[in-house]
């Protein structure tokens, strides 16, 4: 005779439901998979208007040091920059990093020398803006007078 097994050792099998077939998946898959597009702006409206920054150099600086696949100045079809007047729009396939792009701002602010003056802000979801940095002493100096 087989060895006994204590009640705690046995265990009863649920019998399991059959698995559902969803109508309309089978063979509707697109063979290309749809890449998401993300677009960035920088608007440097007030360095351009004061005549401190030339937009069409920092087009070029972005198009020179962004990076696909490893490779800078080789943008392809993945990347797209756009210039209208004081804004910069990036036009990009998923991935790409915003962050990225806030690096590359603050390394030509630098190059140009103009860190001590203008920072990024990030104004929307989507989007920075240089500023300049706004100096709480100068109205104190207003007020005296």
């Amino acid at each position: 005779p087989p060895p006994s097994r204590s009640p705690t050792h046995t265990r009863t099998r649920k019998a399991m439901p059959p698995k559902q077939i969803l109508k309309g998946t089978k063979g509707s898959k697109s063979k290309t998979p749809k890449t998401k597009v993300v677009r960035f702006q920088i608007r440097c409206q007030k360095p351009v208007d004061d005549g401190i920054m030339d937009c069409a150099s920092f087009e070029k600086f972005l198009h020179d040091h962004i990076k696909v696949n490893g490779k800078t100045g080789q943008l392809g079809d993945t990347v797209k920059i756009v210039r209208d007047k004081a804004v910069i729009t990036i036009i990009a396939k998923a991935p790409f990093s915003k962050r990225s792009l806030k690096y590359l701002t603050k390394k030509f602010l630098k190059k140009h020398q103009l860190r001590d003056w203008l920072h990024v802000i990030a104004d929307t979801r989507t989007s920075y803006e240089l500023r300049y940095f706004e100096i709480q002493g100068d109205d104190d100096d207003e007020e005296e007078d």
